[in-house]
């Protein structure tokens, strides 16, 4: 294969299916490269039971949307599958499959794209692939003790995957909260390492906490609005779990069931994992955040005299923290078998050779337009454009602004290849 084209979309996902129908819809020609099948991360990189964060009713791409019988329900990986394979469908974009990126460098149009099947040059490159490629592992983990196994979120398919025995699941953002209470629930000690977290309820007077994020506008609040934009793609991922109860899943939850919290693992040293012992501050100011977003919430809902809808304001408890918190866990005497990272992801851009690092390896971009390489984008990252970026709700403007941004440039004629 050997082609040249205005655009290359790589990934197809959600995001770059989006790009794919709004460059179509602009009359720009383009190809889409998947290195699997159509929502390859989703058939082979999440867990069994895992389900999405958001509501189906929020299952929104461009020109589609949820259709089903159960708007308030959430996605199982092989309906969140099969939603977006019946998009491809819809879009039906000019898709290579089993076809992987192997490098991009500049070219003399603009790039060259090395794929297993052949080499596209194109003016233009669009980075559908995801931030959640690696997962984030610490370098401490490199001092675990021999028999202690480390997994990450990635590896971790169900419980029947880990040794018996107790577990040290470092993170409580979404995934290590979801995480730790299917583990205990197969009959494994747990232990949550706790750092910084967002804690939100599942629902708030009466509605989905992302109804409320929706119309306050807090959901679509744009990166170039905020203060501090490097800090804001950092926060965690709220402390949320989708399931036909709706059920609020945060620490207290945990510790009702049995789950030990400990403060964030600052070390390990001979066997021994050494805790933080601000482990109370920690949970305080999640619950102070939380606070003030309700608050926001309630001032909304007054401000419109709309109180006689919705059930009335209330708070919820603080997180409960034991009197001493531990802060060393000894891993050397047998009793915590497994260390679980649930401790993020990033993206994989080991193929992408251009100038476009910061000095801790992140790409630079200002709202997903890469301004050190003209024509290059990226979209699915945390607050790309806006701080529902990562979501699939989030896909749609973001692809919209972003080919808006190339049809600007290729109808003003202006070079948008490297220089």
């Amino acid at each position: 294969m050997v082609v040249e084209t205005t655009a290359v979309v790589i990934g197809a996902g959600h995001a770059g299916l989006s790009v794919s129908y709004y460059l179509s819809a602009r009359g720009i020609d383009h190809i889409v490269l998947e290195r699997g099948e159509v929502a390859n991360t989703w058939r082979t990189e999440r867990w069994d039971s895992l389900r999405l964060l958001t509501p189906n009713w929020q299952a929104r791409l461009p020109g589609f949307a949820y259709d089903g019988d159960d708007p308030d329900g959430f996605m199982t990986m092989t309906e969140t599958v099969d939603f977006i394979a019946r998009y491809a469908r819809f879009v039906n974009p000019p898709l290579y499959t089993s076809t992987t990126v192997t490098s991009v460098r500049p070219d003399r149009i603009g790039y060259e794209v090395v794929t297993n099947n052949g080499v596209v040059y194109a003016r233009s490159v669009f980075l559908a692939s995801g931030g959640f490629n690696l997962a984030k592992v610490p370098p401490i983990a490199a001092a675990l003790p021999d028999q202690v196994r480390s997994i990450t979120p990635l590896e971790y398919r169900q419980p029947s995957d880990l040794e018996d025995g107790g577990v040290l699941v470092v993170g409580v953002s979404a995934t290590g909260v979801q995480l730790a209470e299917e583990i205990h629930r197969s009959g494994r000690p747990v232990t949550v390492s706790v750092g910084e977290h967002v804690r939100l309820p599942r629902v708030y007077r009466g509605r989905d906490i992302r109804y409320w994020m929706d119309v306050t506008e807090v959901s679509t609040e744009r990166f170039d609005e905020v203060d501090d934009i490097v800090r804001a793609r950092q926060v965690p991922s709220p402390q949320l779990v989708g399931t036909p109860e709706r059920r609020t899943l945060d620490l207290n939850a945990l510790t009702d069931q049995g789950v030990r919290m400990v403060g964030r693992l600052a070390g390990i040293k001979d066997g021994k994992a050494q805790c933080s012992g601000a482990l109370r501050n920690k949970v305080k100011r999640a619950d102070l955040k939380m606070d003030r977003l309700l608050n926001t919430i309630d001032e909304w809902i007054t401000e419109r005299d709309l109180d006689g809808r919705y059930d009335p304001p209330h708070r919820f408890e603080p997180t409960r923290v034991e009197s001493s918190p531990p802060l060393e866990l000894n891993l050397d005497n047998g009793h915590i078998r497994t260390v679980l990272w649930a401790t993020g992801y990033r993206p994989d851009y080991s193929w992408l050779h251009l100038p476009v690092f910061d000095h801790k390896g992140r790409l630079r971009h200002q709202g997903g337009v890469v301004t050190d390489s003209p024509g290059l984008y990226v979209i699915g990252l945390n607050f790309l454009r806006r701080r529902n970026s990562s979501f699939i709700s989030g896909a749609q403007a973001d692809a919209h602004d972003l080919v808006e941004h190339l049809n600007n440039h290729l109808a003003a004629r202006v070079p948008v290849g490297v220089r």
